[in-house]
């Protein structure tokens, strides 16, 4: 697991493994049984999915929205008089019409071969009301020691990003931005096997899922059998 070192110029600033917050943007607590609504913790690809990268919390005191009004972006929170020069005012502003920043005063350093990618949230995927930040994907490299600065893309003409105290804004994964991925039609015998595969898992889906098959209250059918063979691949494996 590839270590990653952080220096942050506000101490409110601390980088953390993302968390699924349950009940939270994640979801309400309520169990895979009938009549329960199916929520994103339900699911394990977007929970390991979630849970793999390190988010950004929101690190001041006072709300802030961004809202896109007769074209013009405009910054709003209650920061105190604008003329006064001990006002807390967060570092955001415009970057050209579709996009602002973020000065974010937070340095990031991975393992030479690896590089850290600033990522929309994945909160952004639960949300019902329009409001959370989307962070444009950005590539930086392990020799690149500056504070740096996020990108984020303008809400739509009346539409409005808010960013709350202790909320997390963005996410940021580790990848290997120098190996090359060759992507190659898969070999007739290799695609039989995956096929077989395939059938086997169908074939034998009512046991593998025995007593996990629900029924959501928006009447969507579920059932453990992912589940049920990730628990079995990582036990394989001791993890």
């Amino acid at each position: 697991m590839p270590t990653v070192k952080y220096r942050s110029i506000d101490p409110n600033l601390r980088p953390r493994r993302t968390r699924l917050e349950v009940p939270g943007w994640a979801g309400q607590n309520e169990p895979r049984a009938d009549g329960s609504h199916e929520y994103a913790w339900h699911c394990i690809p977007f929970s390991e999915a979630a849970r793999a990268g390190i988010e950004v919390l929101y690190p001041y005191d006072d709300e802030l929205r961004v809202t896109t009004r007769n074209g013009v972006l405009c910054f709003e929170g209650d920061f105190g008089d604008a003329s006064d020069p001990d006002a807390r005012r967060p570092p955001f502003r415009s970057f050209g019409r579709e996009y602002y920043t973020y000065q974010i005063l937070l340095d990031l350093k991975v393992e030479e071969g690896f590089a850290i990618k600033v990522e929309t949230h994945p909160r952004f995927y639960t949300d019902t009301t329009g409001t959370v930040p989307i962070a444009v994907p950005a590539v930086v490299r392990h020799w690149w020691p500056m504070v740096n600065f996020v990108v984020f893309k303008s809400p739509a003409e009346g539409r409005t990003d808010i960013f709350r105290p202790g909320e997390p804004m963005l996410q940021v994964s580790i990848v290997r931005p120098d190996e090359k991925i060759e992507l190659v039609e898969m070999p007739e015998e290799e695609a039989a096997e995956r096929e077989l595969q395939s059938r086997r898992i169908y074939a034998s889906r009512s046991t593998l899922s025995a007593d996990t098959q629900w029924v959501s209250s928006t009447d969507t059918v579920f059932d453990g059998t992912y589940r049920r063979i990730f628990g079995a691949a990582k036990s394989s494996k001791g993890n």
